[in-house]
């Protein structure tokens, strides 16, 4: 299977708030990050190009990579999106809806710490300027610990909330924190959704899941020659494969932990 690197991005600031710096890049290194993977031969495609060729479409080209950004921070606006205008590249935002920015009202609907999010103007902006819109649920939960009613209103709540903003269907999501079961896939699905992507510290493939497409996240700390490896198609393991034991026991300790009123999981990270 060939080795395609689904580049996850949080913030791209030089002083962001201390909950999201260690998952977060300064311009300098996100601008010489872009360069290595167009000097590396990877060519970036839409994030729907990956998922039409995992649905059977027309197939990948060789060397391709996709950048994705999750949560809706606002130094997409105003940094990340002229970077990717200037190189011709495009991406995938995903949204999380109850954290963009309403005058005297921001934060207020999200589990994320305070933070310069993006409005509901620039969100419509960046669409109309090609930048594909994906939903991040409406508080940023850990999906896999939300049961009932309260999970189909993240999942489908943020689509409604989504497509209205942008005036057309969105189709693409991404879990918080990356967690996901086989019942919140289930979910992800029946809302409409056609794609949805968690994190797996992986590459994706051309015989990875639909619901569940790897991703490679960068931190502040990742080292500039582990980046060069992924650009290589080396460094990490190729989805898809079996969910670890350890996974699966980490869900079980998180919902334990939630169901008594203590979640665990630490920052949000994805």
């Amino acid at each position: 299977m060939t080795a395609v690197p689904v580049l996850l991005y949080h913030s791209v600031s030089d002083d962001p708030p201390g909950w999201i710096a260690p998952y977060t890049v300064s311009p300098r290194v996100f601008a010489r990050q872009l360069d290595a993977l167009v000097e590396g031969g990877r060519r970036i495609v839409p994030l729907r190009r990956l998922v039409s060729a995992l649905r059977g479409g027309p197939p990948l080209p060789e060397h391709c990579a996709v950048l994705t950004f999750d949560d809706g921070f606002a130094d997409f606006y105003w940094t990340v999106a002229p970077m990717l205008s200037d190189r011709d590249l495009p991406a995938t935002l995903f949204v999380t809806t109850g954290a963009v920015h309403i005058p005297g009202h921001a934060g207020e609907g999200t589990l994320l710490p305070p933070a310069e999010m993006l409005t509901w103007r620039q969100v419509a902006t960046l669409d109309a300027l090609g930048v594909e819109i994906g939903g991040h649920t409406r508080t940023h939960p850990q999906l896999d610990t939300v049961r009932g009613r309260q999970a189909w209103d993240e999942i489908r709540g943020c689509k409604h909330e989504l497509e209205d903003a942008v005036g057309h269907q969105a189709a693409s999501f991404a879990y918080p924190h990356g967690y996901s079961s086989a019942a919140v896939r289930q979910k992800v699905q029946a809302s409409g959704w056609t794609s949805a992507c968690a994190v797996g510290n992986a590459f994706s493939s051309d015989g990875d899941e639909p619901l569940r497409i790897s991703r490679l996240m960068l931190r502040a700390d990742t080292p500039a020659a582990e980046f060069r490896r992924w650009v290589q198609g080396v460094g990490a393991p190729v989805a898809p494969y079996p969910e670890r034991m350890r996974t699966k026991g980490w869900r079980a300790y998180r919902r334990g932990r939630a169901l008594l009123g203590r979640p665990a999981g630490g920052p949000p990270r994805a």
